[in-house]
């Protein structure tokens, strides 16, 4: 057997027959966790052999942390967000509960982020051993600026929804697109990605269908394949960003379309469609998915035990581990055992615990363990899971599962080697290229739905009048006003809330009714009734336009470009090419009475799935 000489070079490195390695536990000695020479799986098995209950429990949470505008760690509520005070201290996370699984929600300048990322590392190397942090992040390369279930990160490359990479029917795009997002998320430390979702959204009324690509489940399924192999690579290993992809089995589906954050919390299956939606995970397993999260729903008709998802074994060790084999993370979804309350008392999001509502926290914390679950989001119970393994409750081996599956994904990511960030990769947010993909790609994104008498492309001479556009573009580009204008361009979103709801979060996730309200319809036919209108509809939903489409002589949708780009396009400086990743319904009764699993299932659309013109040559 070759002698290992081991000697402390500064602390924590040692350097072993002419190799460097972190000296995680302060030992003064090469153990096997911490010798990158060693197969990941023996490094795991060491290091599981080291942890205490305490530290095992700790790695099984995964809870939001906000960044310091200065790059230091948040210990209170950050200004201009309620949600932060429903946060725990990051310190208490950190050094009691032993955490060390993040998702940043905020932003701060690149240096800053950069700057944050390591400080927590460091925190991380500092304890007992050494275990890194997984920062992870909910996507944050869209174009608008807006609020949402998304960090809006202006020093990225600007992209547009999935709806609209879905739209661009370009795969290679999508798995560059894919690839791009790695690279920037890894120069600020993000090393998890929540995403992409999955969801194949049957459900029009859904308040998330934006995050989605789209109605088709074949569709879904290449574009979530391309988009994981981008992120992930062919194999995950420190270049790599680990993707979580979600929401399994599916959650495009849901009754009346009411988001399952909040109750009810239901599908039905009404149309018995469930296999149309669970297709798109089935291939995101095959190619090699690191981690998948559960729907909050509780499936009806689908197992003997009707339950929401993060607490259903047939669903999870049942098909997931048993039928497709898949031995990476499951993850729940946020909150599906404690409310999330502010310190005022007032509940921002009650707990998703669908189906088990008579549990109390622990007996909810033990059930979503014993069903197969490895972590947990938007949770801190690492006391009470203590205990219930110190009881007997939950055997220790159970636990030494899910934790190896966690700590395996560290070490393929490379942070038990070297987790900290170097100023130089912030050189990535400067690359021309990325920004030009970005920007083809909401080229592509944009459809033509209607182009009357071939009024588009606009010529030179044309006089526009913009109405609804961004406020910095209208100071460049409204030089006419309507008066003068011969032709309106007017931009519209698509219609969201008007819903009864019982917590301010919900407003938050959208959703509602798909119509444009009277008085809506009103005021954009009083500007297009004078002269020629263009409608450029942002398609986060798929919105009705009915009563809307025969004042327009051409209807443009968008799904998250530039404003400068739709002008572009309008002058014919680049040619239409999208297609529609959804029906747009042509009114509210055909909706209500559709299945909401069943694709394309609103009689008489008013454009169809796929639809999508192009310019006369």
């Amino acid at each position: 057997m070759k002698k290992i000489i081991c000697l402390l070079l500064f602390f924590p490195i040692l350097s072993c027959n002419n190799q460097e390695y972190r000296d995680l536990n302060k030992n003064g000695k090469l153990d096997v966790y911490e010798d990158k020479t060693q197969s990941i799986d023996d490094r795991v098995s060491d290091l599981i052999s080291k942890m205490t209950l305490r530290e095992k429990a700790g790695s099984m949470f995964i809870h939001i942390a906000f960044v310091g505008e200065n790059g230091e760690m948040v210990e209170s509520p950050v200004e201009g967000n309620f949600f932060s005070a429903a946060v725990p201290k990051m310190s208490t996370m950190l050094n009691e509960l032993n955490m060390n699984h993040f998702n940043i929600f905020n932003v701060v300048t690149k240096e800053n982020m950069l700057k944050w990322g390591n400080m927590i590392q460091k925190v991380g190397e500092n304890s007992r051993l050494g275990i890194p942090i997984t920062i992870a992040s909910d996507p944050r390369h869209g174009v608008p600026n807006t609020i949402g279930p998304y960090a809006f990160t202006p020093f990225f490359s600007s992209w547009p929804s999935s709806l609209g990479l879905a739209a661009t029917r370009d795969l290679s795009l999508v798995k560059e697109y894919a690839e791009i997002v790695r690279k920037e998320y890894r120069a600020i430390g993000v090393t998890l990605a929540l995403g992409p979702m999955a969801d194949v959204s049957t459900e029009p009324r859904w308040g998330r269908i934006n995050g989605t690509f789209g109605e088709d489940s074949e569709l879904v399924s290449s574009l979530t394949k391309s988009y994981i192999t981008g992120l992930q690579g062919d194999i995950l290993n420190d270049e790599s960003v680990a993707s979580m992809v979600k929401h399994f089995p599916g959650s495009g589906a849901l009754d009346g379309g009411k988001d399952s954050h909040f109750p009810p919390g239901i599908q039905s299956y009404r149309g018995g469609n469930f296999e149309y939606h669970i297709k798109p995970f089935e291939e995101a397993i095959e190619i090699g998915v690191s981690s998948i999260m559960t729907y909050y729903s509780l499936p009806i008709g689908i197992t003997k035990e009707e339950v929401g998802a993060g607490y259903n074994s047939e669903l999870l060790l049942g098909l997931l581990r048993g039928k497709y084999a898949f031995d990476g993370i499951i993850c729940t979804d946020w909150a599906i055992i404690s409310d999330i309350i502010l310190p005022d008392g007032k509940v921002v999001k009650p707990a998703s615990a669908y189906g088990v509502e008579n549990l109390n926290i622990s007996e909810r914390l033990e059930k979503v363990v014993m069903s197969g679950v490895d972590l947990i989001g938007g949770e801190n119970l690492t006391n009470e899971l203590v205990k219930l393994i110190e009881s007997g409750q939950i055997m220790e081996s159970r636990i030494d599962e899910s934790v190896s599956r966690i700590m395996k994904q560290k070490f393929q990511l490379g942070l038990f080697d070297n987790p900290f960030l170097d100023s130089k990769q912030l050189e990535i947010f400067d690359n021309e290229i990325n920004r030009a993909k970005g920007i083809e790609a909401q080229k592509k994104s944009l459809t033509l739905l209607k182009n009357h008498e071939n009024v588009l492309p606009l010529s030179e001479s044309s006089k526009v009048f913009y109405h609804g556009f961004n406020e910095d573009f209208l100071s460049k580009n409204n030089i006419h006003n309507y008066d003068d204008a011969d032709i309106n361009v007017i931009k519209i979103n698509s219609p969201n809330g008007r819903f009864e709801y019982e917590y301010m979060f919900e407003l938050l996730l959208g959703g509602g009714p798909l119509n444009f309200t009277n008085k809506e319809i009103e005021e954009y036919i009083s500007i297009m009734k004078e002269k020629p209108s263009i409608i450029v509809i942002n398609l986060s939903r798929p919105a009705i336009l009915t009563e809307l489409e025969s004042h327009a002589i051409s209807i443009i949708a968008d799904f998250g470009s530039n404003d400068t780009i739709i002008k572009d396009l309008l002058y014919g400086k680049f040619k239409p090419s999208g297609k529609l990743p959804f029906d747009l319904p042509s009114s509210m009764e055909t909706v209500n009475i559709q299945l909401e699993d069943l694709p394309f299932d609103s009689a008489n659309p008013l454009f169809k799935f796929g639809h999508g013109l192009k310019y006369q040559e």
